[in-house]
């Protein structure tokens, strides 16, 4: 039978709980939705305990189908593969709560699934499928001391904000997932943006305000579709065999776990010692007094841990509650990554590098958000020789992805903007000793080997790790745990920030009771031993490095104008893919000198350097940047007067000109100003010019017609030639002598308003005259020019409209020339 359950939480959101209705052969199954989320939980055990373990066999599978939110997989085989990293943590989210809740003599496998169905680009399934997978466990016939509810919780605008929306949490300074039963607390996995301790306890008490309401809707739900839970036949508990054990080797034992006197591996070996002692006297044919010598001889040693913690107030290394262990700190141990630290703390040490790249190695994710890039990514690395054992290495465990995010989330709040620091970074740490809070260490080497690989962090980030020991009224709060403090203790508690505040919380508890006052405490004590690390860290560096490492990429910023977008791609990305990352700073200077040529605009006034790409009959064009012409002027190529441009200029010829006008894509430019700028400057005199006036620029007039476009003259010219008679020969001039200098020059008359000293207007080609370029030598006479630097009326060539001024003849011509 169908029956269903709907809690409200605050901010009018709802979450749904039906059972009944499918997958009816497991255990215990949950459909659970909320808006346009819907995942389904199952719960499965097996019939009969496993025979030959000591620990409850518990696994939790959480997927998202690519379906769900209406994608297809990338990829060749199209469909999902291994748990990508995302449902790997939040299988960590469902199985770290639950797995404290059953009973401690439960050894039946167990199977908790939760799969996304359908899932909106609004709200992540994840928090579905911890609450779905509590509600399986409570309606299944399993034992299980629950159930627990979970919300996640933003903070924006000093409001809390329950269950953020994906756009929610990108704005929200806090995003913390709480799990937790009626009574309390159970587990609390944190991001922050630097935020105050204060603010973090008001999350988790307004979270488990919300949690009460989701454990009450779940418990309702029971009532209506629940089965009996199975019954557990409790671990056997000889009080009398216990008490025998610690007389005879209580004292031995005690001595023996002193980490302060023996370091850790002499203790290891000491209390291998004792044990095999206990072994001996055993019968050997009965294997169940051995495992029974087991299971009471790590009793003891919890036992003695707790009382020398609760009663003796003393840690197995005789610290202070909150003192941390000796630190060592080095960098730029490696000398060909990008960045590298090795942190020591106690007898646990990290070997960390940071590796710098540009955006194409940034990791592509796929989400129901759709494709994204991540551009930080952080790893984790825990070889079995770190803890001096022998194992199997075969591929990243997800103890290891876990501690990973950890760091990740604690670094990823003080990442410069893409302004800043436009890298792709990846971060890794190798555990090469472990003895408690590696994840911590983690933290601190990525924040040192970021800022020794030039990074420049908000600030530098540290993380300790803290315990709590507690038996009714009694407790102890430990900073910077060990190893036994934290398999003896009863929270683990991580906390990772900068001075300004938090930015990364997990915690993960082990009993009830722990009350709000406790974890203000644990907060203040944590936030203590972080400072102590910050002070220590920023004695060997405290910003990021002003040169980056000889072999990292160098990466340099441009802006360029949006119309040189295309220039830059080139066709088919044949330009762009020229322009790559170089790890020198040659390479860098290379790159950028091709950009800015590629993407450059000229500046009206300024000078360049270009290249004469052709010659034509009025001037010449030179290249200032790739792609980019300007036209070289004849008046403007030189001081003195040119006859022909190629007597200057040649193709290829490299020349430094400057950018007179810009008339939309028409540059005109001069050569003349920069030698005349150049001549100035040494203080030479003027150069003294070789004929009258200079020539004007044909593109004031426009281009002149091929005659062919006009053809053949007729009308007035006609008339003018019959008048004329035929034309004189052309009379040789002879060669000017030495002492009579050279004056010679192409004249190119211009249409207009313009008069001779007749008065004669000279007519354009729009009047269908003829246009003229002729070389006036000078007269036989050996008359030279006027003062003012013009030619004589006589030696001036040009078209004169007819009729303009009826009765007056026109002159006559010197120098041979057509008129």
């Amino acid at each position: 039978m169908k029956h269903d359950v709907t809690v409200e939480l605050a901010g009018g959101k709802h979450i749904k709980f039906e059972t009944g209705r499918i997958a009816k052969q497991a255990s215990g199954a949950a459909f659970t939705t909320s808006g346009d989320n819907a995942v389904l939980a199952t719960a499965v055990a097996s019939p009969d305990p496993k025979e030959g373990i000591d620990f409850f066999p518990l696994t939790v599978e959480y997927r998202e189908f690519t379906y769900a939110g209406g994608r297809i997989p990338g990829g060749f085989i199209k469909r999902e593969g291994r748990p990508s990293e995302k449902e790997i943590l939040t299988s960590r989210q469902i199985d770290r709560p639950i797995r404290p809740l059953f009973p401690e003599a439960f050894r039946n496998e167990t199977q908790v699934v939760a799969f996304v169905y359908s899932a909106d680009k609004e709200n992540d399934p994840d928090v579905l499928g911890i609450n779905g997978a509590s509600c399986a466990l409570a309606l299944s016939d399993i034992p299980f001391h629950g159930p627990v509810g979970a919300v996640r919780i933003g903070y924006i605008d000093d409001k809390y904000i329950v269950n953020p929306t994906y756009s929610e949490r990108l704005v929200s300074k806090l995003n913390i997932m709480v799990v937790g039963t009626k009574d309390g607390i159970v587990m609390v996995e944190s991001g922050a943006k630097e935020i105050p301790e204060e603010v973090v306890v008001g999350a988790i008490e307004f979270a488990h305000e919300e949690i009460k309401k989701i454990v009450a809707g779940i418990e309702h739900l029971v009532s209506l579709a629940g089965k009996t839970k199975r019954t557990v036949t409790p671990l056997e508990n000889d009080e009398a065999y216990a008490g025998a054990l610690k007389s005879k080797v209580g004292d031995r034992l005690r001595d023996a776990l002193d980490t302060k006197k023996n370091p850790k591996f002499e203790s290891y070996a000491k209390v291998k010692e004792i044990k095999d002692e206990l072994k001996k006297e055993l019968p050997a044919d009965d294997p169940a007094a051995g495992k029974k010598l087991s299971k009471y001889f790590e009793g003891l040693r919890e036992t003695i841990f707790r009382d020398q913690v609760l009663n003796d107030r003393i840690r197995p290394d005789h610290r202070a509650f909150d003192e941390i262990r000796a630190i060592s700190i080095e960098t730029g141990v490696l000398p060909r990554v990008h960045g590298s630290a090795l942190f020591t703390r106690g007898e646990t040490q990290a070997l960390v590098s940071a590796t710098l790249g540009t955006t194409d190695d940034a990791q592509r994710m796929e989400s129901y958000e759709g494709e994204q890039k991540r551009k930080f990514m952080l790893h984790y690395n825990f070889p079995p020789f770190s803890v001096g054992e022998v194992g199997r290495m075969t591929g990243v465990g997800r103890r290891e992805i876990g501690h990973g995010a950890l760091a990740w989330r604690a670094l990823e709040a003080v990442l410069p903007g893409e302004d800043e620091s436009p890298y792709t970074l990846r971060v890794v740490s190798d555990i090469l000793e472990s003895n408690g809070s590696s994840s911590m260490a983690t933290v601190c080497g990525a924040s040192l080997s970021l800022m020794q690989a030039g990074i420049p962090l908000k600030g530098s980030v540290a993380g300790v790790a803290m315990g709590l020991v507690k038996e009714g009224d009694k407790y102890a709060v430990l900073t910077d745990i060990a190893g036994a403090e934290d398999h003896y203790g009863d929270m683990d508690f991580k906390v990772a920030g900068t001075r300004n505040g938090i930015t990364a919380l997990q915690m993960d508890i082990k009993i009830m009771g722990i009350t709000t006052q406790i974890m203000r405490e644990a907060l203040e004590q944590a936030r203590q031993g972080r400072l102590f690390l910050l002070d220590t860290m920023d004695a060997v560096i405290s910003k990021g490095a002003e040169e980056k490492s000889a072999f990292a990429p160098r990466i340099h910023t441009i802006q360029i104008p949006t119309d040189k977008i295309r220039d830059l791609i080139g066709p088919g990305g044949k330009v762009i893919r020229g322009n790559v990352a170089s790890s020198d700073a040659e390479g860098l200077a290379k790159a950028i000198q091709m950009i800015s040529d590629i993407t450059a605009v000229p500046e009206v006034g300024k000078t360049y350097l270009g290249k004469v790409v052709r010659l034509a009959e009025f001037g010449a064009f030179v290249e200032i940047f790739p792609g980019t012409d300007g036209l070289l002027h004849v008046s403007e190529i030189a001081e003195h007067r040119v006859k022909e441009v190629k007597d200057e200029l040649r193709e290829g010829d490299q020349i430094l000109v400057k950018v007179l006008s810009i008339e939309g894509n028409r540059i005109k430019l001069s050569r003349k100003a920069v030698l005349r700028e150049q001549r100035e400057k040494l203080g030479l005199p003027p150069v003294a010019d070789s004929g009258g006036g200079e020539r004007s620029e044909r593109s004031d007039r426009g281009e002149r017609s091929e005659r062919s476009d006009r053809g053949e003259r007729g009308g007035r010219d006609r008339d003018r030639d019959r008048d004329r008679g035929p034309r004189p020969e052309r009379t040789e001039h002879p060669a000017p002598t030495p002492e009579q200098p050279k004056h010679e020059s192409t004249i190119v008359l211009e249409g207009g308003d313009d008069f001779d000293d007749d008065g004669d207007e000279f007519e354009g080609d729009d009047e269908g005259g003829e246009e003229v370029e002729a070389t006036a030598g000078a007269p036989a006479d050996g008359s030279a020019p006027n003062a003012d630097g013009t030619r004589p009326a006589a030696q001036r060539r040009g078209r004169r409209r007819r009729g303009r001024r009826p009765g007056t003849a026109a002159p006559a011509t010197t120098g041979g020339g057509n008129s």
